[in-house]
């Protein structure tokens, strides 16, 4: 999806329909600070507000995903490429969370293993043990930082109090609490700090 040429289409239509984006977002029960982000390019409508927001702007969705309007002649080929769409991002995020996993295990598999030959290894001298486990460290750290960039990268946390879909910034994303897909952090659309869960489409 271009979310530049969807946020611009939003944009325009609103404007349109003689609406402020505080309007509009009172229209949809949201805040005015979503549909800012949604005609910034920076996110779409949640599928929830897929429908209502298209009620608003006298349009469908396939046209909202579209980011024009369609000819009825063009209607069916453009909904085909959406969907399409939708379902290669959504399996490009899966192959990025199994890139995510094999590098964080290649990353603990080389401490181990340098640990372990600098504790087992008898004729190993001491430079060579502390070189190990450093290189065994400097590997961990940056098999973590490669995780974290495409994890970061990769779909988005949604809050559990509003519904809304959000990509956290990085220092909130290493700082903060989580469990396998899950993390506490603080929606910038409601102000809430809940465990947002982890989707994978944006």
């Amino acid at each position: 999806m271009d979310q530049v040429k969807i946020g611009q289409f939003i944009a325009r239509l609103r404007k349109e329909k003689k609406l402020t984006q505080r309007q509009l977002a009172d229209k949809l029960l949201i805040s005015d600070k979503t549909v800012s982000k949604w005609e910034c390019g920076k996110g779409l409508p949640e599928v929830s507000l897929m429908l209502p927001l298209c009620e608003e702007l006298g349009i469908s969705v396939n046209e909202l995903l579209s980011g024009e309007k369609i000819p009825e002649k063009d209607y069916r080929e453009k909904a085909e490429e959406n969907i399409m769409e939708l379902v290669r991002e959504r399996e490009e995020n899966k192959k990025k969370l199994v890139i995510e996993a094999v590098v964080a295990c290649m990353g603990v598999l080389t401490l181990v293993l340098c640990v372990m030959l600098a504790g087992l290894l008898e004729e190993v001298t001491t430079p060579l043990r502390i070189f190990l486990i450093v290189f065994g460290s400097v590997i961990v750290a940056a098999s973590i930082g490669i995780v974290v960039a495409i994890d970061v990268d990769t779909g988005t946390f949604e809050c559990r109090s509003c519904g809304e879909r959000f990509v956290p910034s990085t220092k909130e994303y290493i700082f903060t609490t989580h469990g396998l897909t899950t993390r506490k952090l603080k929606c910038p659309h409601c102000g809430k700090t809940t465990n947002c869960k982890k989707r994978l489409t944006r």
